[in-house]
């Protein structure tokens, strides 16, 4: 009777681990993920389907579903989608919970999978849940490198949450406080920066994912913008077949103001349609012509977006840059019917759309044309022809007062990009002097950015002085994302 009795505990034992699953990264797993982070879906997709065929208790061929699904809402926004896919996205994360503990796979797939799912709540307005789900991704991977801590991809995921943490702005430290969060940009690159030069089975797998974490987050929080170019150049990274380079680098080389390889990058990509497609590509295209005042191809790309993408971020602030070309080019309704899109549509999550709606909403008066093109050109690196258009001009060539603040915080920027630094400050200085008790974004960005010539000087007493000022200043435009780089310069200046 005992006997009977062991035996069948045994066969339930045998039958709940069956049930459970495994999380096997074979072969043809493995071959999906490189696939799936090239963005290159088609190609994965069959793959995915083979490994489930072969073995339908794997939990990984589930898992990587997941990040075709991420990486289309992300890119793509589409709220039908979401709605649709969302359960899809909750019973995955059931599914690996049941999964076998003994694995190093179960937490940390739970926790990439919550760190995704935070990542899509941000993006359809759902702050409050995305805001505990980083939370449970956060617990989850810190759990995971107790119990695993030779299991290397920890460090990817882990380093990656400390940095973000370590910048929170200030108006947001109550909320990390509550959630339990903590962070230190020095030690969670750190982590992150091992992981990308690590050789192990992992570190050779993940090259993709980790890379283009890497240098999103060394560009943006560690402010090392050239390193990261020159990361790029030096990896000689696919960016023609591998989609989420193609991206990442476009992207990064318009933000560091080299909008004719960002074009390049974007028109010489592998047109397959097995990549994932999505108008983020004409999104940034425009962006790459506006700012050499190529309004014609801007407006062609811009509006392509905007009737393209089915969600809400940066649309706003898409249809603003469209009113603008519209402005440049003398068509004047034409860009007062994009200034009414700005009202109608999009959302105002991020900085810039809410900056393109009180714009908007205030019915304010058209930029400065002259100082407008001087941004457009400085925002794309052509500094020279930006210089072209302000000789002769001083402060007092302009009327409004909004007007002689910009022109201050403009020479100073151009300056700051030509390495003339003794001149930016002295620019940045007096742009704080006339406008830290405006509302304009300039006083603040001056601040932030005087801050950084002199830590870049090695002065971080004076750079901690700046950043600080950038923070205390009630500025209304790009509050969160201006504060958010303050704070990652003062840490950064105290090593934390």
């Amino acid at each position: 009777m005992k006997k009977a009795v062991f035996i069948f505990f045994l066969f339930l034992l045998t039958v709940y681990a069956k049930a459970a699953g495994t999380f096997d990264f074979n072969n043809i797993c493995q071959q999906a993920y490189t696939e799936i982070t090239k963005l290159k879906f088609g190609a994965a997709k069959p793959l995915l389907a083979k490994a489930q065929q072969q073995n339908p208790e794997n939990i990984i061929p589930l898992y990587l579903e997941n990040y075709i699904d991420f990486f289309t809402l992300f890119l793509n926004e589409d709220p039908v989608e979401y709605k649709r896919l969302k359960p899809v996205l909750d019973n995955r994360i059931d599914i690996v919970k049941e999964g076998p503990s003994s694995s190093p796979l179960k937490l940390y797939c739970l926790s990439m999978l919550y760190m995704q799912k935070s990542s899509l709540e941000i993006k359809f307005g759902e702050t409050w849940s995305a805001a505990w789900d980083i939370r449970r991704s956060y617990l989850l991977i810190k759990e995971n490198r107790k119990a695993f801590p030779a299991f290397t991809p920890n460090n990817l995921l882990y380093g990656g949450i400390e940095a973000i943490v370590g910048t929170i702005p200030q108006g947001y430290k109550w909320l990390a406080g509550i959630l339990g969060l903590k962070g230190s940009i020095t030690e969670g690159m750190q982590l992150v920066r091992d992981f990308v030069y690590n050789q192990d089975n992992w570190g050779r797998l993940m090259n993709n994912e980790s890379v283009f974490a890497y240098c999103f987050l060394q560009f943006h929080l560690e402010n090392k913008k050239a390193e990261t170019i020159q990361f790029i150049t030096a990896k000689k990274l696919d960016l023609i077949d591998n989609h989420l380079f193609a991206y990442m680098a476009a992207n990064l080389t318009k933000n560091f103001k080299q909008p004719d390889i960002a074009k390049e990058i974007i028109l010489n990509r592998n047109k397959s349609v097995d990549y994932l497609q999505t108008p983020v590509w004409d999104f940034e295209l425009g962006f790459n012509y506006l700012y050499h005042l190529d309004t014609k191809d801007a407006i062609v790309h811009f509006e392509k977006y905007v009737n393209t993408f089915r969600g809400k971020f940066y649309i706003k602030d898409v249809y603003q840059k469209i009113s603008w070309a519209y402005y440049l080019q003398g068509n004047m309704p034409a860009a007062e019917m994009a200034r009414k899109n700005i009202i109608n549509k999009g959302g105002t999550i991020a900085d810039a759309d809410k900056q393109a709606l009180k714009e908007a909403r205030n019915n304010a008066e058209w930029p400065n044309n002259l100082l407008l093109k001087v941004r457009l050109l400085n925002d794309g690196g052509y500094n020279k022809e930006a210089l072209q258009l302000l000789i002769g001009k001083t402060i007092n060539h302009f009327d409004r007062e909004e007007d002689k603040i910009e022109f201050a915080y403009r020479v100073g920027r151009i300056n700051d990009d030509m390495n003339k630094f003794d001149e930016a400050l002295y620019w940045y200085n007096k742009t704080i002097e006339l406008g830290e008790r405006r509302p304009e974004y300039f006083a603040a960005r001056a601040a932030l950015q005087a801050g950084m010539i002199q830590e870049r000087k090695g002065d971080k007493q004076k750079a901690i002085t700046f950043y600080k000022k950038c923070l205390e200043m009630e500025e209304e435009e790009y509050k969160n994302s201006i504060d958010q780089k303050a704070k990652a310069g003062i840490a950064r200046c105290k090593g934390e």
